[in-house]
């Protein structure tokens, strides 16, 4: 029996399993997303953290970095964006696989761009450590 494209095509896209995978990959952005939102809660407080630990030990004040709750907020930001942005491209590549098109199979701009970001973040983060005593 001979298949033509387009029968291959519109039984590959009704499989269930490539939808499952779709949504796993999203589900996995969501998971992203909030511990991007989670940790950058967590920085944007570690000054408070510091006080309290101060206070608590009878010590002079800590001082902690001004740019703390700057960084944790962007980073909460950055969180919310990531959230957005990862449901437009879940929207996006399932009405692809309903289209039975291929488009939705080029590089994801989106976790290039999230990569760039966290590694420009990181060495960022190493400089400062590096340069702070």
């Amino acid at each position: 029996m001979v298949f033509s494209p387009i029968t291959m095509a519109d039984e590959r896209y009704d499989d269930p399993r490539i939808y499952f995978a779709a949504e796993r990959t999203y589900l996995s952005w969501i998971r992203t997303s909030l511990a991007l939102m989670g940790f950058g809660f967590v920085v944007a407080r570690f000054g408070l953290f510091l006080r309290e630990l101060a206070a608590t030990q009878g010590t002079a004040f800590i001082r902690a970095s001004q740019y703390s709750p700057w960084v944790g907020v962007l980073m909460i930001a950055g969180g919310v964006t990531l959230l957005g942005a990862a449901t437009w491209r879940h929207f996006y590549v399932i009405r692809e696989l309903k289209r039975g098109t291929d488009s939705f199979r080029n590089p994801s701009v989106l976790a290039i761009v999230l990569a760039a970001l966290l590694g420009a973040a990181g060495v960022a983060l190493a400089i400062h450590v590096l340069l702070i005593e």
